[in-house]
């Protein structure tokens, strides 16, 4: 709880973080209203699924998969954006006989601060919080699991957005994303919880409309 309460505060903070120190080094930071709509491909280095059974053994689950995600957005300021994203993937993995497999469908509220240069290329950094539905069934071994839940998920962010012309964007990077927990219950009785982390990297291509 102490981690989410910190992030809140810290999407909270980030625009007037950012618009404080560009004034101060006498950046100009008039708003450019320029929305756009996205498409991002992910490639999950790694997803791992951490599996640890109540008053027993734990272990790690890791799988290499990909996701799909779509985004929509606005430039704030000349310095700051905000993006609504919603992205799915999942990961399965064989283990001791038993298939683990999961499916998650994240929501994120994403804040960035970006520097453009030549009006060309853009790096930035961001951080997200959101929401995630979680899905997961195991089988095998004994155990015929499904569980189901929403959980708060967070990201960090790295990468850099290409201007390929006046309305085309592509951008790249690389993020770590939390989506949260899972937990199992077996005959009526909780048994295992999951916490699902993944290292990401991803490109994706916006469309910009509405520019000034």
């Amino acid at each position: 709880m102490k981690k989410i309460t910190a992030l809140i505060l810290c999407l909270l903070s980030i625009p007037a973080f950012a618009e404080d120190w560009y004034e101060d080094k006498n950046y100009t930071s008039t708003p450019k209203r320029d929305t756009y709509v996205g498409f991002r491909l992910h490639q999950n280095k790694h997803i791992a699924f951490g599996y640890e059974i109540n008053d027993g053994a734990n272990m790690t689950l890791k799988d290499d998969s990909f996701g799909v995600g779509l985004t929509v957005g606005n430039r704030l300021t000349n310095h700051v954006k905000i993006e609504f994203e919603t992205l799915y993937t999942n990961g399965k993995e064989r283990k001791y006989d038993t298939d683990f497999n999961f499916d998650i469908w994240a929501n994120m509220l994403n804040v960035y601060i970006y520097q453009q240069f030549d009006g060309a290329v853009e790096p930035y950094a961001g951080i997200g919080i959101g929401l995630a539905g979680l899905w997961g069934n195991v089988n095998g071994g004994g155990l015929d699991m499904s569980e189901s839940t929403a959980d708060m998920t967070w990201s960090l962010m790295l990468g850099v957005n290409f201007a390929l012309n006046d309305r085309i964007d592509l951008n790249v990077g690389v993020k770590y994303q939390n989506y949260g927990d899972l937990d199992f219950n077996n005959n009526g009785e909780a048994y295992a919880s999951t916490e699902i982390d993944a290292t990401e990297i991803y490109i994706g291509a916006s469309y910009k409309f509405g520019l000034k």
